[in-house]
Protein backbone atom coordinates (compact mmCIF):
# COMPACT_ATOMS: atom_id res chain seq x y z
CA UNK A 1 0.00 0.00 0.00
CA UNK A 2 2.82 2.42 0.91
CA UNK A 3 4.63 1.61 -2.35
CA UNK A 4 1.44 2.22 -4.36
CA UNK A 5 0.81 5.54 -2.61
CA UNK A 6 4.36 6.71 -3.32
CA UNK A 7 4.04 5.82 -7.00
CA UNK A 8 0.71 7.66 -7.33
CA UNK A 9 2.11 10.69 -5.53
CA UNK A 10 5.17 10.72 -7.74
CA UNK A 11 3.10 10.48 -10.91
CA UNK A 12 0.63 13.24 -10.02
CA UNK A 13 3.02 15.82 -8.68
CA UNK A 14 6.35 15.22 -10.41
CA UNK A 15 5.30 14.63 -14.03
CA UNK A 16 6.77 17.59 -15.98
CA UNK A 17 4.40 19.92 -17.77
CA UNK A 18 4.02 19.56 -21.52
CA UNK A 19 5.31 22.44 -23.64
CA UNK A 20 3.32 23.42 -26.73
CA UNK A 21 4.72 25.50 -29.56
CA UNK A 22 3.44 26.68 -32.92
CA UNK A 23 5.92 26.21 -35.76
CA UNK A 24 5.93 27.16 -39.45
CA UNK A 25 7.91 25.07 -41.94
CA UNK A 26 7.78 25.83 -45.68
CA UNK A 27 4.48 27.65 -45.24
CA UNK A 28 2.85 24.83 -43.25
CA UNK A 29 1.84 25.64 -39.68
CA UNK A 30 1.90 22.87 -37.08
CA UNK A 31 1.41 22.39 -33.37
CA UNK A 32 4.31 20.72 -31.62
CA UNK A 33 3.94 19.16 -28.19
CA UNK A 34 7.21 18.49 -26.38
CA UNK A 35 8.99 18.80 -29.70
CA UNK A 36 6.79 16.28 -31.54
CA UNK A 37 4.29 17.17 -34.30
CA UNK A 38 0.76 17.26 -32.94
CA UNK A 39 -1.91 17.71 -35.63
CA UNK A 40 -5.06 18.37 -33.63
CA UNK A 41 -7.65 15.61 -34.07
CA UNK A 42 -10.10 16.94 -31.56
CA UNK A 43 -13.63 16.87 -30.21
CA UNK A 44 -15.46 19.31 -28.01
CA UNK A 45 -16.22 17.70 -24.66
CA UNK A 46 -19.71 17.67 -23.19
CA UNK A 47 -19.45 15.16 -20.34
CA UNK A 48 -18.04 17.64 -17.80
CA UNK A 49 -20.60 16.71 -15.14
CA UNK A 50 -20.13 12.95 -15.56
CA UNK A 51 -17.02 12.79 -13.36
CA UNK A 52 -17.60 9.16 -12.33
CA UNK A 53 -17.13 8.06 -15.97
CA UNK A 54 -14.24 10.28 -17.05
CA UNK A 55 -11.93 7.30 -17.63
CA UNK A 56 -14.60 5.55 -19.71
CA UNK A 57 -15.07 8.65 -21.86
CA UNK A 58 -11.36 9.23 -22.43
CA UNK A 59 -10.77 5.57 -23.29
CA UNK A 60 -13.54 5.88 -25.86
CA UNK A 61 -12.12 9.12 -27.27
CA UNK A 62 -8.70 7.53 -27.56
CA UNK A 63 -10.24 4.59 -29.42
CA UNK A 64 -11.97 7.05 -31.75
CA UNK A 65 -8.60 8.56 -32.65
CA UNK A 66 -9.16 11.80 -30.73
CA UNK A 67 -5.97 13.32 -29.32
CA UNK A 68 -7.37 16.55 -27.86
CA UNK A 69 -10.58 17.91 -26.39
CA UNK A 70 -11.84 21.46 -26.07
CA UNK A 71 -13.76 22.94 -23.14
CA UNK A 72 -15.46 26.36 -22.97
CA UNK A 73 -14.55 27.11 -19.37
CA UNK A 74 -13.52 25.59 -16.07
CA UNK A 75 -15.57 24.09 -13.24
CA UNK A 76 -14.90 22.44 -9.90
CA UNK A 77 -14.35 19.17 -11.79
CA UNK A 78 -11.64 20.55 -14.11
CA UNK A 79 -8.75 19.06 -12.07
CA UNK A 80 -10.35 15.61 -12.37
CA UNK A 81 -10.93 16.12 -16.08
CA UNK A 82 -7.32 17.13 -16.73
CA UNK A 83 -5.98 14.19 -14.71
CA UNK A 84 -8.20 11.73 -16.59
CA UNK A 85 -7.23 13.21 -19.96
CA UNK A 86 -3.55 12.89 -19.06
CA UNK A 87 -3.95 9.26 -18.02
CA UNK A 88 -5.19 8.50 -21.52
CA UNK A 89 -2.75 10.65 -23.47
CA UNK A 90 -5.30 13.28 -24.49
CA UNK A 91 -4.46 17.00 -24.48
CA UNK A 92 -6.87 19.77 -23.55
CA UNK A 93 -7.60 23.14 -25.09
CA UNK A 94 -8.77 24.67 -21.83
CA UNK A 95 -11.47 27.31 -22.11
CA UNK A 96 -11.61 30.61 -20.23
CA UNK A 97 -15.18 31.91 -20.40
CA UNK A 98 -15.90 35.54 -21.30
CA UNK A 99 -19.38 36.97 -20.93
CA UNK A 100 -21.46 38.01 -23.93
CA UNK A 101 -22.57 41.55 -24.63
CA UNK A 102 -26.18 40.52 -25.19
CA UNK A 103 -28.31 37.37 -24.89
CA UNK A 104 -27.53 35.02 -27.74
CA UNK A 105 -27.03 31.44 -28.80
CA UNK A 106 -24.81 30.51 -25.85
CA UNK A 107 -26.91 31.78 -22.94
CA UNK A 108 -29.47 34.36 -21.88
CA UNK A 109 -26.74 36.26 -20.07
CA UNK A 110 -25.62 39.76 -21.06
CA UNK A 111 -22.81 42.03 -19.92
CA UNK A 112 -22.17 45.75 -20.45
CA UNK A 113 -18.56 46.06 -21.57
CA UNK A 114 -18.87 49.85 -21.88
CA UNK A 115 -19.78 50.63 -18.27
CA UNK A 116 -19.21 47.60 -16.02
CA UNK A 117 -15.62 48.18 -14.93
CA UNK A 118 -15.90 45.88 -11.92
CA UNK A 119 -17.19 43.06 -14.12
CA UNK A 120 -14.30 43.43 -16.56
CA UNK A 121 -11.84 43.39 -13.68
CA UNK A 122 -13.40 40.20 -12.39
CA UNK A 123 -13.14 38.49 -15.79
CA UNK A 124 -9.48 39.54 -16.01
CA UNK A 125 -8.68 38.28 -12.53
CA UNK A 126 -10.62 35.02 -13.03
CA UNK A 127 -8.74 34.34 -16.27
CA UNK A 128 -5.34 34.81 -14.63
CA UNK A 129 -6.39 32.70 -11.65
CA UNK A 130 -7.29 29.89 -14.05
CA UNK A 131 -3.92 30.16 -15.77
CA UNK A 132 -1.99 30.12 -12.49
CA UNK A 133 -3.95 27.07 -11.37
CA UNK A 134 -3.55 24.90 -14.47
CA UNK A 135 -0.54 26.17 -16.44
CA UNK A 136 1.74 23.35 -15.25
CA UNK A 137 -0.68 20.49 -15.81
CA UNK A 138 0.77 17.99 -18.32
CA UNK A 139 -2.59 17.59 -20.13
CA UNK A 140 -2.74 21.28 -21.10
CA UNK A 141 -2.30 21.98 -24.83
CA UNK A 142 -3.34 25.63 -25.17
CA UNK A 143 -5.73 28.26 -23.80
CA UNK A 144 -9.02 29.12 -25.52
CA UNK A 145 -10.40 32.48 -24.40
CA UNK A 146 -14.07 33.32 -24.96
CA UNK A 147 -16.55 31.87 -27.42
CA UNK A 148 -18.40 33.89 -30.06
CA UNK A 149 -18.31 37.08 -27.97
CA UNK A 150 -18.13 39.39 -31.00
CA UNK A 151 -21.09 37.60 -32.56
CA UNK A 152 -23.12 38.35 -29.45
CA UNK A 153 -22.33 42.07 -29.30
CA UNK A 154 -24.45 44.86 -30.73
CA UNK A 155 -22.01 47.73 -31.37
CA UNK A 156 -18.46 48.38 -32.54
CA UNK A 157 -17.78 50.39 -29.40
CA UNK A 158 -18.43 47.30 -27.29
CA UNK A 159 -16.26 45.15 -29.55
CA UNK A 160 -13.37 47.61 -29.23
CA UNK A 161 -13.56 47.63 -25.44
CA UNK A 162 -13.78 43.84 -25.33
CA UNK A 163 -10.81 43.57 -27.72
CA UNK A 164 -8.65 45.69 -25.44
CA UNK A 165 -9.64 43.56 -22.42
CA UNK A 166 -8.82 40.44 -24.43
CA UNK A 167 -5.37 41.80 -25.34
CA UNK A 168 -4.69 42.65 -21.69
CA UNK A 169 -5.56 39.08 -20.71
CA UNK A 170 -3.56 37.45 -23.53
CA UNK A 171 -0.48 39.58 -22.87
CA UNK A 172 -0.50 38.71 -19.18
CA UNK A 173 -1.05 35.00 -19.88
CA UNK A 174 2.02 34.93 -22.11
CA UNK A 175 4.09 36.26 -19.23
CA UNK A 176 2.59 33.83 -16.71
CA UNK A 177 2.74 30.84 -19.04
CA UNK A 178 5.16 31.06 -21.98
CA UNK A 179 4.81 27.29 -22.54
CA UNK A 180 1.30 27.21 -23.99
CA UNK A 181 -0.18 29.20 -26.91
CA UNK A 182 -3.15 31.50 -26.43
CA UNK A 183 -6.17 31.31 -28.74
CA UNK A 184 -9.49 33.11 -28.79
CA UNK A 185 -12.61 31.63 -30.36
CA UNK A 186 -15.15 33.30 -32.61
CA UNK A 187 -17.90 32.33 -35.03
CA UNK A 188 -16.71 32.38 -38.65
CA UNK A 189 -14.58 35.50 -39.30
CA UNK A 190 -16.37 37.95 -36.99
CA UNK A 191 -13.32 38.42 -34.79
CA UNK A 192 -10.55 38.74 -37.37
CA UNK A 193 -10.38 42.50 -37.91
CA UNK A 194 -10.60 43.11 -34.17
CA UNK A 195 -7.95 40.55 -33.35
CA UNK A 196 -5.60 41.86 -36.04
CA UNK A 197 -5.95 45.47 -34.89
CA UNK A 198 -6.27 45.18 -31.12
CA UNK A 199 -5.11 41.73 -29.96
CA UNK A 200 -1.55 41.16 -31.27
CA UNK A 201 -0.73 38.84 -28.34
CA UNK A 202 -2.95 36.06 -29.70
CA UNK A 203 -0.99 33.09 -31.03
CA UNK A 204 -3.86 31.21 -32.69
CA UNK A 205 -7.25 32.14 -34.11
CA UNK A 206 -10.06 29.79 -33.06
CA UNK A 207 -12.78 29.55 -35.72
CA UNK A 208 -16.20 27.94 -35.28
CA UNK A 209 -17.46 26.90 -38.71
CA UNK A 210 -19.84 24.24 -39.97
CA UNK A 211 -20.51 22.53 -43.29
CA UNK A 212 -18.83 23.92 -46.39
CA UNK A 213 -17.40 26.88 -44.50
CA UNK A 214 -14.36 24.75 -43.68
CA UNK A 215 -13.50 24.54 -47.38
CA UNK A 216 -13.06 28.30 -47.79
CA UNK A 217 -12.17 29.62 -44.35
CA UNK A 218 -8.44 29.79 -45.11
CA UNK A 219 -9.08 32.00 -48.14
CA UNK A 220 -11.49 34.19 -46.19
CA UNK A 221 -8.85 34.73 -43.50
CA UNK A 222 -6.28 35.73 -46.12
CA UNK A 223 -8.72 38.27 -47.59
CA UNK A 224 -9.14 39.81 -44.13
CA UNK A 225 -5.40 40.04 -43.58
CA UNK A 226 -5.08 37.33 -40.94
CA UNK A 227 -1.45 36.63 -40.16
CA UNK A 228 -1.85 33.85 -37.57
CA UNK A 229 -2.60 30.14 -37.98
CA UNK A 230 -6.07 28.93 -37.09
CA UNK A 231 -7.70 25.91 -35.48
CA UNK A 232 -11.31 25.00 -36.21
CA UNK A 233 -12.77 24.99 -32.72
CA UNK A 234 -16.25 23.74 -33.64
CA UNK A 235 -17.15 21.75 -36.73
CA UNK A 236 -19.88 19.49 -38.07
CA UNK A 237 -22.64 19.38 -40.65
CA UNK A 238 -24.25 22.68 -41.71
CA UNK A 239 -26.15 24.18 -38.77
CA UNK A 240 -29.73 25.33 -38.44
CA UNK A 241 -28.62 28.99 -38.54
CA UNK A 242 -27.36 28.57 -42.14
CA UNK A 243 -30.44 26.82 -43.60
CA UNK A 244 -33.65 28.48 -44.80
CA UNK A 245 -37.02 27.45 -43.41
CA UNK A 246 -39.30 25.35 -45.58
CA UNK A 247 -42.93 25.97 -46.50
CA UNK A 248 -43.99 24.81 -43.01
CA UNK A 249 -41.78 27.40 -41.34
CA UNK A 250 -39.34 24.75 -40.10
CA UNK A 251 -35.65 24.37 -40.93
CA UNK A 252 -35.04 21.01 -42.68
CA UNK A 253 -32.46 18.91 -40.83
CA UNK A 254 -29.63 17.24 -42.82
CA UNK A 255 -29.79 13.47 -43.21
CA UNK A 256 -27.67 11.06 -41.19
CA UNK A 257 -25.54 10.39 -44.27
CA UNK A 258 -24.89 14.12 -44.70
CA UNK A 259 -23.87 14.37 -41.05
CA UNK A 260 -21.45 11.47 -41.48
CA UNK A 261 -19.98 12.78 -44.73
CA UNK A 262 -19.50 16.30 -43.39
CA UNK A 263 -17.06 15.00 -40.79
CA UNK A 264 -15.21 12.32 -42.78
CA UNK A 265 -14.94 14.17 -46.09
CA UNK A 266 -14.66 17.58 -44.47
CA UNK A 267 -11.68 16.53 -42.37
CA UNK A 268 -9.82 14.81 -45.20
CA UNK A 269 -10.60 17.31 -47.97
CA UNK A 270 -11.09 20.70 -46.28
CA UNK A 271 -9.26 20.65 -42.96
CA UNK A 272 -6.28 18.30 -42.94
CA UNK A 273 -4.65 19.61 -46.16
CA UNK A 274 -4.87 23.35 -45.31
CA UNK A 275 -1.43 24.88 -44.68
CA UNK A 276 -2.49 27.38 -42.01
CA UNK A 277 -4.94 25.05 -40.21
CA UNK A 278 -3.65 23.39 -37.03
CA UNK A 279 -6.52 20.91 -36.83
CA UNK A 280 -10.11 20.67 -35.70
CA UNK A 281 -12.42 20.03 -32.76
CA UNK A 282 -15.54 18.28 -34.03
CA UNK A 283 -18.70 19.36 -32.24
CA UNK A 284 -19.82 17.51 -30.07
CA UNK A 285 -18.73 14.49 -28.02
CA UNK A 286 -21.73 14.50 -25.71
CA UNK A 287 -25.10 12.93 -24.97
CA UNK A 288 -28.45 14.67 -24.69
CA UNK A 289 -32.06 14.53 -25.82
CA UNK A 290 -32.75 18.06 -27.02
CA UNK A 291 -33.14 19.60 -30.46
CA UNK A 292 -29.41 20.11 -31.02
CA UNK A 293 -28.31 16.60 -30.09
CA UNK A 294 -29.61 14.59 -33.12
CA UNK A 295 -28.18 17.30 -35.36
CA UNK A 296 -24.62 17.45 -34.01
CA UNK A 297 -23.94 15.14 -31.03
CA UNK A 298 -22.10 11.80 -30.96
CA UNK A 299 -24.72 10.29 -28.64
CA UNK A 300 -28.46 10.70 -28.21
CA UNK A 301 -30.19 9.11 -25.24
CA UNK A 302 -27.13 6.93 -24.62
CA UNK A 303 -26.98 5.63 -28.20
CA UNK A 304 -24.29 6.16 -30.84
CA UNK A 305 -25.00 8.44 -33.76
CA UNK A 306 -23.35 8.58 -37.22
CA UNK A 307 -21.18 11.44 -35.92
CA UNK A 308 -19.56 9.00 -33.47
CA UNK A 309 -18.44 6.65 -36.21
CA UNK A 310 -17.54 9.52 -38.52
CA UNK A 311 -15.03 10.96 -36.06
CA UNK A 312 -13.38 7.55 -35.74
CA UNK A 313 -13.20 7.03 -39.50
CA UNK A 314 -11.89 10.56 -40.13
CA UNK A 315 -9.08 10.24 -37.56
CA UNK A 316 -8.16 6.54 -37.89
CA UNK A 317 -9.44 5.46 -41.31
CA UNK A 318 -11.39 2.62 -39.66
CA UNK A 319 -14.92 1.85 -40.87
CA UNK A 320 -17.76 1.44 -38.35
CA UNK A 321 -17.76 -1.86 -36.46
CA UNK A 322 -21.55 -1.86 -36.63
CA UNK A 323 -23.47 0.46 -38.92
CA UNK A 324 -26.18 2.85 -37.81
CA UNK A 325 -29.63 1.81 -39.15
CA UNK A 326 -30.30 3.63 -42.40
CA UNK A 327 -33.72 5.25 -42.79
CA UNK A 328 -34.37 5.35 -46.52
CA UNK A 329 -37.75 7.04 -46.38
CA UNK A 330 -39.91 8.76 -43.78
CA UNK A 331 -42.93 10.93 -44.50
CA UNK A 332 -46.51 11.56 -43.48
CA UNK A 333 -49.01 11.17 -46.30
CA UNK A 334 -51.67 13.76 -47.02
CA UNK A 335 -51.93 17.50 -46.35
CA UNK A 336 -54.52 17.92 -43.60
CA UNK A 337 -52.78 17.57 -40.23
CA UNK A 338 -54.77 18.29 -37.06
CA UNK A 339 -53.77 18.06 -33.42
CA UNK A 340 -54.43 14.64 -31.78
CA UNK A 341 -55.42 12.97 -35.07
CA UNK A 342 -53.95 9.54 -35.87
CA UNK A 343 -52.03 9.66 -39.12
CA UNK A 344 -50.24 6.97 -41.20
CA UNK A 345 -46.54 7.32 -41.97
CA UNK A 346 -44.33 5.84 -44.67
CA UNK A 347 -41.15 4.43 -43.15
CA UNK A 348 -38.46 2.33 -44.86
CA UNK A 349 -35.42 1.16 -42.87
CA UNK A 350 -32.41 -1.02 -43.69
CA UNK A 351 -29.71 -2.37 -41.41
CA UNK A 352 -26.58 -4.01 -42.87
CA UNK A 353 -26.10 -6.31 -39.88
CA UNK A 354 -29.84 -7.15 -39.75
CA UNK A 355 -30.01 -6.35 -36.05
CA UNK A 356 -33.28 -6.23 -34.17
CA UNK A 357 -34.69 -2.74 -34.61
CA UNK A 358 -36.79 -0.58 -32.27
CA UNK A 359 -38.77 2.34 -33.71
CA UNK A 360 -40.03 5.39 -31.82
CA UNK A 361 -41.48 8.72 -32.92
CA UNK A 362 -41.00 12.20 -31.44
CA UNK A 363 -41.62 15.82 -32.31
CA UNK A 364 -40.15 19.27 -31.82
CA UNK A 365 -41.89 22.65 -32.11
CA UNK A 366 -39.34 25.43 -32.67
CA UNK A 367 -41.52 28.16 -31.18
CA UNK A 368 -41.73 29.78 -27.77
CA UNK A 369 -39.20 29.96 -24.95
CA UNK A 370 -35.66 28.64 -25.25
CA UNK A 371 -36.42 25.56 -23.13
CA UNK A 372 -39.55 24.80 -25.13
CA UNK A 373 -37.78 25.17 -28.49
CA UNK A 374 -35.21 22.64 -27.33
CA UNK A 375 -37.69 19.95 -26.29
CA UNK A 376 -38.00 16.64 -28.14
CA UNK A 377 -41.25 15.06 -26.97
CA UNK A 378 -42.59 11.52 -27.50
CA UNK A 379 -45.50 10.70 -29.78
CA UNK A 380 -47.95 7.84 -29.38
CA UNK A 381 -47.64 5.29 -32.18
CA UNK A 382 -49.04 1.94 -33.22
CA UNK A 383 -47.96 -0.65 -35.76
CA UNK A 384 -44.62 -2.16 -36.80
CA UNK A 385 -42.05 -2.10 -39.61
CA UNK A 386 -43.80 -4.89 -41.50
CA UNK A 387 -47.37 -3.60 -41.52
CA UNK A 388 -46.63 0.12 -41.15
CA UNK A 389 -47.09 2.73 -38.43
CA UNK A 390 -49.57 5.35 -37.40
CA UNK A 391 -48.71 8.23 -35.08
CA UNK A 392 -50.90 10.50 -33.00
CA UNK A 393 -50.12 14.09 -33.91
CA UNK A 394 -49.26 16.47 -31.08
CA UNK A 395 -51.62 19.16 -29.86
CA UNK A 396 -49.63 22.00 -31.42
CA UNK A 397 -50.36 24.74 -33.92
CA UNK A 398 -47.95 25.56 -36.74
CA UNK A 399 -44.82 24.03 -38.14
CA UNK A 400 -43.58 20.91 -36.36
CA UNK A 401 -40.60 18.61 -36.89
CA UNK A 402 -41.43 14.89 -36.64
CA UNK A 403 -38.65 12.41 -35.83
CA UNK A 404 -38.43 8.71 -36.64
CA UNK A 405 -35.75 7.16 -34.42
CA UNK A 406 -34.57 3.60 -35.11
CA UNK A 407 -32.24 1.88 -32.63
CA UNK A 408 -30.40 -1.40 -33.23
CA UNK A 409 -29.10 -4.00 -30.78
CA UNK A 410 -25.61 -2.44 -30.91
CA UNK A 411 -27.02 0.80 -29.43
CA UNK A 412 -26.74 2.72 -32.66
CA UNK A 413 -29.47 5.23 -33.40
CA UNK A 414 -30.60 6.30 -36.87
CA UNK A 415 -32.81 9.39 -37.19
CA UNK A 416 -34.81 10.92 -40.03
CA UNK A 417 -36.98 14.01 -39.73
CA UNK A 418 -39.86 15.40 -41.72
CA UNK A 419 -41.70 18.69 -41.25
CA UNK A 420 -45.45 19.30 -41.29
CA UNK A 421 -47.85 22.09 -40.34
CA UNK A 422 -50.53 21.19 -37.76
CA UNK A 423 -53.77 23.02 -37.05
CA UNK A 424 -55.12 23.12 -33.51
CA UNK A 425 -57.43 25.89 -32.29
CA UNK A 426 -56.76 25.38 -28.57
CA UNK A 427 -52.98 25.46 -29.04
CA UNK A 428 -53.28 28.55 -31.21
CA UNK A 429 -54.89 30.48 -28.35
CA UNK A 430 -52.13 29.86 -25.79
CA UNK A 431 -50.79 33.17 -24.48
CA UNK A 432 -47.22 31.95 -24.07
CA UNK A 433 -45.46 28.96 -25.58
CA UNK A 434 -43.46 27.40 -22.73
CA UNK A 435 -42.59 23.76 -21.89
CA UNK A 436 -45.51 21.54 -20.85
CA UNK A 437 -44.50 19.58 -17.77
CA UNK A 438 -45.52 16.15 -16.54
CA UNK A 439 -47.28 15.94 -13.20
CA UNK A 440 -46.30 15.80 -10.44
CA UNK A 441 -43.98 18.72 -11.21
CA UNK A 442 -41.30 19.05 -8.54
CA UNK A 443 -40.38 22.71 -8.30
CA UNK A 444 -37.89 21.86 -5.54
CA UNK A 445 -37.05 18.39 -4.28
CA UNK A 446 -33.28 18.38 -3.89
CA UNK A 447 -30.57 20.70 -5.16
CA UNK A 448 -29.39 19.70 -8.62
CA UNK A 449 -30.92 20.34 -12.02
CA UNK A 450 -33.59 22.74 -10.75
CA UNK A 451 -36.30 24.08 -13.09
CA UNK A 452 -36.22 27.59 -11.63
CA UNK A 453 -33.46 29.82 -10.24
CA UNK A 454 -33.38 31.65 -6.89
CA UNK A 455 -32.58 35.01 -8.44
CA UNK A 456 -35.61 37.22 -7.65
CA UNK A 457 -34.17 39.18 -4.68
CA UNK A 458 -36.41 41.94 -3.29
CA UNK A 459 -36.60 44.38 -0.39
CA UNK A 460 -33.71 44.42 2.08
CA UNK A 461 -31.90 41.66 0.20
CA UNK A 462 -28.48 42.76 1.50
CA UNK A 463 -29.53 41.20 4.81
CA UNK A 464 -30.73 38.00 3.12
CA UNK A 465 -28.65 34.92 2.40
CA UNK A 466 -29.99 31.92 0.46
CA UNK A 467 -28.63 28.37 0.57
CA UNK A 468 -30.58 26.07 -1.77
CA UNK A 469 -28.25 23.21 -0.84
CA UNK A 470 -28.85 23.17 2.93
CA UNK A 471 -28.44 19.64 4.30
CA UNK A 472 -29.31 19.72 8.03
CA UNK A 473 -32.76 18.81 9.38
CA UNK A 474 -34.38 18.74 5.94
CA UNK A 475 -37.95 17.56 5.46
CA UNK A 476 -37.05 14.82 2.96
CA UNK A 477 -34.26 13.83 0.63
CA UNK A 478 -30.80 15.35 0.89
CA UNK A 479 -31.30 19.12 0.83
CA UNK A 480 -33.69 21.98 1.54
CA UNK A 481 -33.72 25.74 0.94
CA UNK A 482 -32.49 27.90 3.82
CA UNK A 483 -33.29 31.63 3.78
CA UNK A 484 -31.42 33.61 6.45
CA UNK A 485 -32.45 37.16 7.36
CA UNK A 486 -29.95 39.04 9.55
CA UNK A 487 -31.78 42.38 9.95
CA UNK A 488 -34.15 43.13 12.84
CA UNK A 489 -36.65 45.20 10.80
CA UNK A 490 -37.63 46.04 7.21
CA UNK A 491 -38.74 43.30 4.78
CA UNK A 492 -37.33 40.93 2.19
CA UNK A 493 -38.60 38.86 -0.71
CA UNK A 494 -37.33 35.99 -2.83
CA UNK A 495 -38.60 34.70 -6.17
CA UNK A 496 -37.69 31.28 -7.56
CA UNK A 497 -37.97 32.20 -11.24
CA UNK A 498 -37.37 31.33 -14.89
CA UNK A 499 -35.64 32.87 -16.78
CA UNK A 500 -33.14 33.89 -14.10
CA UNK A 501 -32.66 37.59 -13.36
CA UNK A 502 -35.67 38.56 -15.45
CA UNK A 503 -38.68 40.65 -14.40
CA UNK A 504 -40.95 40.17 -17.39
CA UNK A 505 -38.84 41.09 -20.42
CA UNK A 506 -38.09 37.53 -21.60
CA UNK A 507 -40.32 34.55 -22.25
CA UNK A 508 -39.88 31.71 -19.76
CA UNK A 509 -41.59 29.52 -17.20
CA UNK A 510 -43.59 26.30 -17.54
CA UNK A 511 -47.07 25.15 -18.56
CA UNK A 512 -48.42 23.30 -15.50
CA UNK A 513 -52.01 22.85 -16.72
CA UNK A 514 -53.83 19.93 -15.13
CA UNK A 515 -52.41 20.44 -11.64
CA UNK A 516 -54.98 20.41 -8.83
CA UNK A 517 -52.81 21.36 -5.86
CA UNK A 518 -49.66 23.32 -5.07
CA UNK A 519 -47.90 22.38 -1.85
CA UNK A 520 -44.66 22.88 0.05
CA UNK A 521 -43.19 22.30 3.50
CA UNK A 522 -41.77 25.07 5.69
CA UNK A 523 -40.34 25.69 9.14
CA UNK A 524 -38.66 28.61 10.93
CA UNK A 525 -35.78 28.87 13.38
CA UNK A 526 -37.81 31.04 15.79
CA UNK A 527 -41.41 31.51 16.87
CA UNK A 528 -43.30 34.52 15.61
CA UNK A 529 -42.17 34.27 11.99
CA UNK A 530 -44.83 35.05 9.39
CA UNK A 531 -44.48 34.98 5.62
CA UNK A 532 -46.57 35.53 2.51
CA UNK A 533 -45.85 32.43 0.41
CA UNK A 534 -47.02 30.87 -2.84
CA UNK A 535 -46.25 31.18 -6.54
CA UNK A 536 -46.53 33.84 -9.23
CA UNK A 537 -44.72 37.18 -9.11
CA UNK A 538 -44.77 38.90 -12.51
CA UNK A 539 -48.04 40.74 -13.17
CA UNK A 540 -49.86 41.28 -16.51
CA UNK A 541 -48.58 44.84 -16.91
CA UNK A 542 -45.29 43.26 -18.06
CA UNK A 543 -44.58 41.84 -21.53
CA UNK A 544 -44.32 38.29 -20.18
CA UNK A 545 -46.01 37.39 -16.92
CA UNK A 546 -47.32 34.66 -14.63
CA UNK A 547 -50.77 33.60 -15.83
CA UNK A 548 -51.73 32.89 -12.20
CA UNK A 549 -50.66 34.24 -8.81
CA UNK A 550 -51.51 32.44 -5.58
CA UNK A 551 -50.12 33.90 -2.33
CA UNK A 552 -51.21 33.49 1.31
CA UNK A 553 -49.78 34.91 4.52
CA UNK A 554 -49.12 32.22 7.12
CA UNK A 555 -47.50 31.66 10.50
CA UNK A 556 -44.46 29.40 10.18
CA UNK A 557 -43.92 26.91 12.99
CA UNK A 558 -40.53 25.77 14.21
CA UNK A 559 -41.59 22.26 13.14
CA UNK A 560 -41.95 21.18 9.53
CA UNK A 561 -45.49 22.05 8.36
CA UNK A 562 -47.15 21.34 5.03
CA UNK A 563 -49.01 24.13 3.20
CA UNK A 564 -51.40 23.17 0.39
CA UNK A 565 -53.27 25.45 -2.06
CA UNK A 566 -56.12 24.46 -4.39
CA UNK A 567 -55.19 25.55 -7.95
CA UNK A 568 -57.87 23.81 -10.03
CA UNK A 569 -59.53 27.04 -11.17
CA UNK A 570 -56.33 28.88 -12.10
CA UNK A 571 -54.72 29.45 -15.50
CA UNK A 572 -51.44 27.57 -15.09
CA UNK A 573 -50.38 27.82 -18.73
CA UNK A 574 -47.30 29.94 -17.89
CA UNK A 575 -45.91 29.88 -14.36
CA UNK A 576 -42.57 31.67 -14.47
CA UNK A 577 -42.27 32.12 -10.68
CA UNK A 578 -42.45 28.63 -9.17
CA UNK A 579 -42.18 29.81 -5.58
CA UNK A 580 -42.32 33.27 -3.98
CA UNK A 581 -41.89 34.35 -0.35
CA UNK A 582 -42.10 37.72 1.46
CA UNK A 583 -41.42 38.24 5.15
CA UNK A 584 -40.71 41.02 7.68
CA UNK A 585 -38.14 41.51 10.41
CA UNK A 586 -39.21 40.42 13.93
CA UNK A 587 -36.63 42.25 16.02
CA UNK A 588 -34.03 39.48 15.78
CA UNK A 589 -32.39 37.48 12.97
CA UNK A 590 -34.14 34.29 11.85
CA UNK A 591 -34.07 31.51 9.25
CA UNK A 592 -36.85 30.06 7.09
CA UNK A 593 -36.53 26.57 5.58
CA UNK A 594 -38.49 25.41 2.51
CA UNK A 595 -38.65 21.89 1.07
CA UNK A 596 -40.66 19.66 -1.29
CA UNK A 597 -42.35 22.30 -3.48
CA UNK A 598 -44.63 20.50 -5.92
CA UNK A 599 -47.60 20.89 -8.29
CA UNK A 600 -49.77 17.75 -8.43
Amino acid sequence: MRAFFFTAFFTVYLTPFAQTTIAETNGKWLVENNGEPFPIKGATFGFDADTANYDKHFRELQWMGVNSIRTWGTTSSTPLLLDAAHRHGIKVMLGIWMRHGRPGMEADDSFDYLTDTAGKTKMYEDALETVEKYKDHPALLMWGIGNEVYLNMATDDEKKVYSKLLEKICKKIQKLDPNHPVASVEAWTFGIKWWEKYVPSLDVYGINTYGGGASVIDQELIKLGAKKPYVITEYGVMGEWDIQKDKNGVVPEPSDQEKFNAIVNGYNDWIKPKLTCLGVYVFHYSDDFTHLSPWLFTHVDGKKRPQYWAIREAYTGEKPINNVPSIEKFQLTGNDFRGEDWHPVELAVTDIERDDLRVQFYYNHREGSRKRRDQILPLHSRGNLSSGFEIKLPKENGGVKIYAMVADSYDNLGIWTTNISIKDEDAAELKFLVPKVELPFEVYKDAGNLPYTFSGYMGNYDAMEVDFNHSENVHSGETAVKISYSAVDNWFGLGYVDPPNDWGDMLGGYNIEGAKTFSFWARASRVGVRANMGFGLIKPDNKFYDTAIKMKERNISTEWTKFTYDVRDLDLSCIRSGFVIFSNGIGTPFDIYIDDIVFE
